[in-house]
């Protein structure tokens, strides 16, 4: 599985960096055919609370790319509430089969 990470107008720290390759690593338990992982963080607005967003697009073979995008104070939260919500994803994929 590759993990790609864009960050627009600001550089990711290598924390960030190894926080998102660790949660999205996680998403692989969940399906085995996930072939990439793009993760894209961009602030918004950057006068408020709550403009981190971040959007995660996993590629499946043979399937429509799952997407998902989450805003919060944070991008190690909103990287985790994406995750969450592709779990959920991948986890309806499965009982649909």
């Amino acid at each position: 599985m590759e993990v790609k990470i864009k960050s627009i107008h600001f550089d990711a720290t290598e924390k960030l960096n190894q926080f998102i390759n660790k949660k999205t690593d996680k998403l692989i338990k969940h399906h085995e055919e996930i072939s990439l992982v793009e993760v894209t963080l961009k602030v918004v607005k950057p006068e408020t609370a709550m403009n981190k967003e971040a959007s995660i697009k996993l590629a499946l073979p043979q399937r429509e790319d799952l997407f998902a995008s989450k805003v919060a104070d944070t991008f190690e939260e909103a990287v985790d509430l994406c995750c969450d919500a592709l779990k959920r994803q991948l986890e309806k994929l499965k009982k649909d089969k």
